[in-house]
């Protein structure tokens, strides 16, 4: 088969590499629909992230079961499924907490930007529709796999209520993803922070009432005048970096909740401060897989559409492209199509 292989910063090639086996009778074979670039795909392109020996890219999946090991009896041959970039057996006691991105035998997918991929913990994992969907739906369950699940997390982390104010920290894939989930969870105004004209074009069609695109102190006096000087009662970040986490920490209001979600890079916490401030704060890897059926169901039924943040398609053979594009800020997202 054939797959994105990084080398170095800056440098990924599109490689013959061996097609994936079943190695554990928990083990699935997909044959990919489509894969994408991720944001966070960026951070080693960057040479911000140690690489180490060349190796497989990508974590984000969608596609058709082509084998399933002893062990896997939820989906069979010829499903089409949605997958978590973290796999979960969904038994352990992390899982039926909820927290299926902190199962104990959890794997972090790795190698998705390529022709077929081996799904560990299948079982627990994979969801399947009940019949194949439309192509024009495929984007969107992508999107559901990470970026979606993601923005969702950032919201449910934050505690978005029906009514409240919400500040969207972040304009990127999984930034633009959770203004959608924070207008499905009720919240009655949602503060984007952006200063891409077409980012913030997309993030007001999600749902976006404002629009913010000053940062850092600027950034955090806007988001106190529109809130009369208290802050939001929710807010989302979605970037990773220490700025983001300050801006955001210093949005919310006394009592209120900050969802993290970005990778954080460099990002300390002030425990005095964060001790007064009376802010909540919760965040991690999604548990993706909690979402899931709720989240197929809200595509396939045409209530959200959060594949409109990939727009950049691709053929998988130029997977360098997408992480170019993405790299230049001259696309959000880039869709990869075998």
């Amino acid at each position: 088969m054939r797959g994105a292989v990084i080398h170095a910063p800056g440098d990924v090639r599109f490689e013959t590499l061996d097609d994936p086996k079943i190695l554990h009778p928990t083990d699935a074979v997909i044959r990919t629909a489509v894969s994408c670039v991720c944001g966070s795909d960026l951070w080693p392109w960057r040479g911000l992230e140690p690489i180490g020996a060349p190796h497989p890219m990508g974590h984000e999946y969608v596609g058709f079961v082509e084998e399933v090991g002893s062990g896997v009896t939820s989906v069979k041959p010829g499903q089409f499924v949605v997958g978590s970039f973290a796999t979960s057996d969904n038994t352990c006691a992390n899982c039926s907490n909820g927290f299926q991105s902190n199962c104990l035998h959890r794997e972090f997918m790795s190698t998705c930007q390529a022709d077929y991929i081996r799904v560990p913990n299948a079982e627990g994992t994979l969801v399947a529709t009940e019949e194949v969907p439309g192509e024009e739906f495929w984007p969107s369950l992508l999107a559901v796999s990470d970026v979606m699940g993601t923005g969702w997390w950032a919201a449910d982390a934050a505690e978005v209520q029906p009514g409240s104010t919400a500040v969207v920290v972040g304009d990127g894939a999984v930034g633009l993803s959770a203004v959608i989930a924070a207008r499905e969870r009720g919240a009655d105004r949602i503060i984007a922070m952006s200063r891409h004209a077409s980012r913030q074009k997309l993030a007001l069609e999600f749902g976006a009432t404002d629009i913010v695109t000053e940062r850092g102190d600027e950034g955090i006096a806007r988001i106190k005048d529109l809130t009369g000087g208290i802050g939001a009662d929710s807010v989302l970040e979605c970037v990773g970096t220490a700025e983001a986490m300050r801006q955001a920490l210093h949005s919310a209001r006394p009592g209120g909740n900050v969802g993290f979600v970005g990778v954080p890079h460099d990002v300390a916490v002030d425990g005095d401060e964060l001790f007064f401030s009376h802010v909540g704060l919760r965040g991690g890897p999604a548990p993706v897989r909690r979402y899931l059926p709720d989240l197929v169901e809200r595509v396939l039924s045409g209530r959200i559409d959060p594949g409109r943040v990939f727009d950049l398609t691709l053929p998988l053979d130029q997977v360098a492209e997408g992480y170019r594009a993405m790299d230049e800020r001259r696309a959000i997202k880039a869709l990869l199509k075998p």
